[in-house]
């Protein structure tokens, strides 16, 4: 597309194409062709094109980042070609020679056409992702990236969505960014996670429902009024004893080095009955459990590992008092057992990490430090089927 009418193409290799971070500014980005133009039957000459173009990435109206040139400049050089001369030697052309033989103006349009593909894809990292049916995570740029010695620092913002609709979260106590000692890993893309995003996560799954779980006890009506002596009057028949626990308050989640905690503030209603359930006590239900985190392609993958402590406390009675010790004796396997199933099961799809179309993340390693988290990665491009 770049020559003249008198002029053709007969031959093109690339002999260099690299990409450089120019700190504070940007990036640069470096192109050296080898093209064969034939001006005549039997005359061909060999130039050398080089490409220069300043790169960087800014926010357009749409709030998308997009990859754009700030400056392009081509230069046309001829390679010596007789057999007698030093071919590694090139002298560069006139401006007359270099408009006969290609036309420099359509260049930088084209390298603005490689820019394309990148941002489709740039677009897809604000795309919401699904965690459940009903809620989504949304990653949403804060401003352009900025440009260090040691790479480009993208900053993000998390939404989460109920229904299709943003929810609002709890505000983080203190505004985050990368920790400094992100800087040294050689891995490709660190991402980094405030406590708060975990938080916020645990948040938005207890506004959509998901952490409101249903536990049904190995104890029937019957096995339970011989521990409750006025449970005997409340059912005719013998039923399985259900707990139908709700969220009281928000969730809490605690970073700490190497380990990451989480707090869930429940109320369980303790009941029977298979058409109309019918609750005889409410117990308060706090847990704190320890997560185990890890990715798999671009999802992180979150599942509670332990319960390292329960606290049972009565909230009200239609059987009378009982006990502490007697609660926990009666109803504490099944929560400790089923609480973290039924969460596990909530949380089986993972939470999509932020993400470019046809990019997955291999060689990570996660750690957990106080109050974020790292996840060091390399990038892959996936492979095209079909």
């Amino acid at each position: 597309p770049f020559c003249s009418s008198r002029n053709q193409i007969t031959s093109v290799k690339v002999d260099k194409f690299s990409l450089t971070l120019i700190p504070d500014t940007g990036m640069r980005l470096s192109i050296e062709v080898d093209l064969g133009i034939a001006s005549a039957p039997s005359a061909t000459k060999e130039m050398r094109l080089s490409i220069l173009a300043d790169l960087h990435v800014e926010m357009n109206p749409e709030g998308n980042l997009e990859l754009v040139t700030s400056d392009c400049k081509p230069t046309l050089e001829e390679v010596q070609s007789t057999e007698e001369m030093d071919r590694s030697a090139p002298h560069k052309s006139s401006a007359s020679d270099v408009d006969k033989q290609i036309n420099i103006e359509k260049i930088c349009l084209e390298v603005s056409k490689l820019l394309l593909f990148p941002n489709e894809r740039l677009m897809s990292l604000a795309a919401p992702f699904p965690i459940t049916p009903s809620c989504q995570v949304q990653y949403l740029p804060l401003a352009a990236p900025m440009y260090s010695e040691q790479g480009i620092i993208i900053s993000l913002q998390t939404t989460f969505q109920v229904a299709g609709t943003v929810i609002p979260l709890p505000v983080s106590p203190v505004p985050f960014s990368m920790p400094e000692t992100a800087s040294s890993s050689p891995s490709h893309l660190i991402l980094a996670f405030s406590e708060h995003f975990y938080t916020s996560l645990f948040s938005a799954l207890e506004e959509s429902g998901a952490l409101n779980v249903s536990l049904v006890s190995s104890l029937t009506t019957a096995t339970l009024a011989e521990r409750i002596t006025q449970m005997g009057s409340l059912f005719q028949e013998d039923l399985p004893v259900v707990l139908q626990a709700v969220t009281r308050s928000s969730p809490h989640v605690v970073l700490e080095e190497d380990k990451a905690i989480v707090k869930l503030f429940l109320t369980a209603q303790i009941g029977a009955g298979s058409s109309l359930f019918q609750s005889f006590l409410s117990v308060n239900v706090d847990v704190t459990a320890r997560l185990h985190l890890s990715v798999a392609d671009t999802r992180m993958i979150i599942s509670v590992a332990a319960i390292e402590d329960i606290e049972l406390s009565l909230a009200s009675s239609d059987v009378g008092p009982v006990l502490a010790a007697l609660l926990e004796e009666l109803f504490l396997p099944t929560i400790r057992e089923e609480v973290p199933a039924q969460i596990n099961v909530v949380l089986r799809q993972g939470v999509f990490l932020p993400h470019i179309a046809s990019f997955t993340y291999t060689d990570v390693n996660i750690t957990i430090h106080k109050d974020y988290v790292l996840i060091p990665c390399n990038l892959q491009l996936e492979a095209k089927t079909g």
